[in-house]
């Protein structure tokens, strides 16, 4: 009986489109190579650059929050490694400059934290923050930026 091979799996590309309705931010290229070092295989990201209007609508209906946040993440239920991450440049751009942070240093740290909460990461405990805290660090260094925490410390 002659015996047939199985077909190779093919493992799925990574995709992160980058949105911008804010013209100001780093290029995507930078975008996407931060996004992706935080991902895993198969993740479909897209990321997506607001302006305080988008982000305070975003966050009011999603956290009840009355203001514009640096990052929002969110996870499609139904498909795991997938998701949309937004990115707020104005509230981005003024904690750059109060934080002495480059503009692309910091959307560097917080598309990587964005990244992380898809992959389910979060930092409501102390536990979980700090190991959230050194897989970022660890991220940062191998894109070649500075911990984003001992410059904050520094500051303060």
């Amino acid at each position: 009986m002659p015996t047939t091979k199985k077909p190779k799996q093919r493992r799925r590309r990574n995709r992160v489109l980058v949105q911008r309705a804010v013209l100001a931010a780093p290029p995507a290229r930078l975008l996407r190579c931060c996004a992706l070092i935080a991902a895993t295989a198969g993740c479909d990201i897209t990321l997506r650059v607001v302006g305080s209007a988008e982000s305070r609508r975003l966050n009011l209906r999603y956290r009840k929050k009355k203001r514009a946040t640096n990052v929002l993440s969110f996870p499609y239920r139904s498909r795991p490694l997938e998701g949309d991450v937004v990115l707020c440049h104005p509230v981005i751009a003024a904690e750059a400059r109060a934080q002495g942070k480059t503009l692309a240093a910091h959307y560097a740290h917080l598309v990587v934290h964005g990244v992380l909460h898809l992959r389910g990461h979060d930092h409501l405990r102390k536990a979980h923050a700090a190991r959230m805290e050194q897989t970022e660090i660890r991220l940062l260094r191998r894109l070649g930026f500075a911990d984003p925490y001992a410059v904050a410390v520094a500051l303060k």
